[in-house]
């Protein structure tokens, strides 16, 4: 474990082998990837914790309720891009890359 990290985790929640690959060739520390975000992994995420992902709105505002950090990985697809396995040179084309987000529901 990083000493500098603590006990802080990085989550990646994808079912991508190229995401994963692409997180790999960018140097990206991952301590843990998981292919869904359910009720059993968010008990295990914790304040600090950053989570790595494309999820939709009310999960990553699960995270950010825990004190975890989200951060989306975006892409600008075209239609012909979507729905299929992308190479990590595919997603660097595609202007892969991590933005952190701050998502709360309001009601």
């Amino acid at each position: 474990m990083d000493k500098l990290r603590g006990n802080k985790k990085t989550w990646f929640v994808t079912r991508h082998e190229g995401a994963v690959r692409w997180a790999q060739e960018k140097g990206i520390h991952v301590d843990r990837i998981v292919a869904h975000l359910d009720d059993a992994v968010l008990e295990e995420i914790q304040p600090g914790d950053v989570v790595i992902g494309t999820l939709p709105l009310h999960l990553a505002a699960k995270v950010c309720e825990k004190g975890a950090k989200y951060l989306h990985l975006s892409l600008d697809l075209p239609p012909q891009a979507r729905g299929r396995e992308l190479t990590p040179e595919e997603m660097d084309r595609f202007g892969a890359r991590l933005e952190a987000f701050e998502v709360r529901c309001c009601e």
